[in-house]
């Protein structure tokens, strides 16, 4: 997934006074991770596209499971497609006594065709040319009842692939109006989680229902007090403003009564509909300064802090801390304002991220590592609030024992908080305390295996943390310190590397601290 140009004056500039250290690629990254939740990433905790299977009424009013027991041979199933799509065909052509009864019964038996396996046979529906026919019986002035089977089925054919996807651009115009207000809710709702699964589709069909005109009457919906509707609405919305351009989540974020009913829904929702909300909060947080700025006025962090010291809900947790990282990654004012929100829960934000680094989801100690490493690279109150939080064990354990990417995580937090920049000039400082327990607590192994792996921003990180020590600890410790652990051959690894920055900075390390004249004086 491409990542968002960097604005000017941006909260992804805001740290890039610490050139030397291993700070100096901390505000870089903050735009990277914030929008990089895209439909591969948070596929991992919920699909991008949802099928329709919940139980619905039939003619009689008799609840009818969509798992019934049916036959799941899937040549079987295609046949009963191709079957039922012709008899529809029939049954919108016939226009005598009882057509109507006879329209709903068939497009009811495609719905649940449609909505009894997790794989259903989109692809044999849409060459047998059912999305004509269910555009047809979306037309204005057709029945409810109707509305919502022809949503229903174009749901869940929207689930398939791209171009599965494609086929439904032409019932597109007529969902996007069925969101209005003179639709009836269950009408609304279902045509906003069709339009969700197409956004969800990728920038393509994103950019098509935006220019259709889809984000206001989404946007309307989620303003609403019913929970079935907004959290639809907020899934849909999620959906339609996630990928690297950010002008749609710009505009949702200056609509009027969106601020609020973020917060009211992140106040007052159960977690399902927290989720989805956190999810649109995740998306508005990867703005700039002004957008995020928004939010918390409208009273968003005491909600957001508090979800994530309460909830045990990985589904919960991931938008929430992820949202925390983005506001932690602005400005060291939103950071103080965001753990100034968690004074009144228990162990206090830092507190409450360190859980979910210490927890058995990867998911959760990626994300409690990103947010950890945006706290450490803002003030030093902020870099002795984590220090002196017992996060500090944690981060050292994971460093030399989770898969890499945490590792890697772990290891700009650790960084961070050894180096704070100078407020009147602008330069660096070495923490020396923070690095030397550190050290001590032998974190350098750990930041020579990133030297040793192939992802160049991990091995650039270890260099500078290399460098940091070798030039700040007293009485020439570093360079001794380094060789012990191997450090030597680690950097001696890009002698010859492609990348010209490490390769120079590999060898200038090795040269300055390891030249002709390294352990003369020592075995004088």
């Amino acid at each position: 997934m491409s990542h968002m140009a960097e604005e000017s004056g941006s909260p992804g500039q805001r740290r890039d006074s610490i050139k030397t250290t291993v700070g100096n690629m901390a505000g870089q990254r903050r735009r990277q991770q914030a929008v990089s939740v895209g439909k591969e990433r948070r596929d991992a905790v919920v699909r991008a596209k949802r099928l329709c299977r919940v139980d619905f009424n039939d003619e009689d009013g008799n609840m009818v499971d969509t798992d019934v027991a049916m036959d799941d041979d899937k040549a079987s199933l295609e046949d009963q497609i191709v079957h039922i799509v012709e008899e529809l065909k029939s049954a919108a052509s016939f226009t005598g006594k009882g057509s109507f009864q006879k329209k709903m019964e068939v497009l009811r038996r495609l719905r649940r065709l449609l909505s009894q396996t997790s794989m259903p046979p989109v692809e044999t529906a849409v060459q047998a040319g059912v999305v004509p026919i269910l555009v047809q019986c979306l037309s204005f002035g057709s029945a409810n009842e109707q509305l919502l089977e022809a949503a229903w089925c174009l749901t869940n054919i929207a689930t398939g692939d791209v171009d599965q996807t494609r086929a439904l651009l032409p019932a597109l115009p007529l969902l996007i109006s069925h969101l209005g207000e003179k639709s009836s809710i269950p009408v609304a709702e279902q045509c906003a989680w069709a339009l969700g699964n197409v956004a969800g589709e990728g920038e393509e069909f994103r950019d098509i229902l935006l220019a259709q005109g889809a984000l206001p009457p989404l946007a309307r919906l989620l303003l609403s007090n019913k929970g079935s509707t907004s959290r639809t609405a907020a899934w849909a919305l999620s959906n339609l403003i996630k990928g690297p351009k950010p002008k749609a989540a710009a505009e949702l974020i200056k609509m009027s009564g969106i601020p609020e009913a973020i917060v009211r829904h992140m106040q007052k929702g159960d977690e399902e509909l927290a989720t989805e909300v956190a999810w649109v909060v995740v998306y508005l947080t990867a703005l700039s300064e002004m957008h995020s700025g928004l939010l918390i006025e409208a009273g968003l962090l005491p909600p957001l802090v508090g979800r994530l010291a309460s909830s045990d809900q990985l589904s919960l947790l991931t938008p929430v801390l992820r949202s925390i990282g983005n506001l932690v990654a602005g400005d060291n004012r939103k950071t103080d304002a965001v753990l100034a929100a968690g004074n009144d829960i228990p162990g206090s934000v830092v507190g409450a991220v360190i859980k979910c680094l210490e927890s058995q989801h990867r998911t959760l100690k990626k994300e409690a590592a990103w947010a950890l490493s945006n706290i450490a690279a803002g003030t030093l109150v902020h870099k002795q609030l984590i220090f002196s939080s017992g996060a500090v064990s944690s981060l050292l354990h994971l460093l030399v024992t989770a898969t890499f990417d945490i590792r890697k995580e772990v290891a700009y937090v650790l960084g961070n908080l050894c180096v704070a920049t100078v407020e009147e000039t602008g330069e660096s400082m070495t923490i020396l305390e923070h690095l030397t327990v550190l050290v001590n607590r032998r974190c350098l192994p750990g930041f020579i295996n990133l030297i040793k792996s192939p992802d160049i921003e991990a091995a650039k990180l270890g260099l500078q943390f290399l460098e940091l020590v070798m030039r700040s600890l007293p009485n020439d410790q570093g360079p001794k310190l380094v060789e012990k652990e191997d450090g030597i051959a680690a950097m001696e690894l890009f002698q010859f590397h492609e990348n010209e920055e490490i390769r120079n900075m590999a060898n200038g390390l090795v040269d300055k601290y390891f030249g002709e004249s390294y352990g003369i004086e020592e075995e004088y």
